[in-house]
């Protein structure tokens, strides 16, 4: 029963829910630079490659029909394509910094007049005009 307690009150605090809609958010974000990278700069990336597909290299290691193959291409595939998903993340995640640091520029207050004098030295200027009367 207090594991069961233990798991009741785990859920119920806001961090998890925070957590269950950044991953359902991060897995529509996924469909988004997946389709971007797939769709928009893969071709534009072939078009500097002169269009090889790298999935296709390979080389076998072994003879017959047990032999292992030793599937680089796919690995080197996804290798780009985690380098441009991660420099495309980067280059959002940027821009969205730079959105809030404009934001928060705007929300801080104009230094304007001076401050008054703090409590202290009112109690001190008080006590300062007692003395002398």
């Amino acid at each position: 029963m207090l594991m069961l307690q233990e798991f009741r009150d785990f859920i119920a605090k806001g961090n998890v829910m925070d957590m269950a809609v950044g991953i359902i958010v991060g897995a529509a974000f996924t469909a988004i630079v997946t389709s971007l990278v797939n769709d928009l700069i893969n071709p534009i990336i072939g078009l500097f490659v002169g269009g090889i597909d790298f999935s296709g290299l390979a080389f076998r290691i072994g003879e017959g029909e047990n032999a292992g193959v030793f599937a680089y291409g796919n690995f080197l595939t996804a290798l780009i394509n985690f380098l441009i998903i991660a420099w495309v993340v980067f280059l959002l995640v940027k821009g969205v910094n730079r959105v809030k640091d404009a934001a928060s520029r705007k929300e801080q207050p104009v230094p304007g007049a001076p401050a008054g004098p703090t409590q202290e030295e009112l109690l001190t200027e008080i006590r300062d005009l007692l003395k002398a009367r």
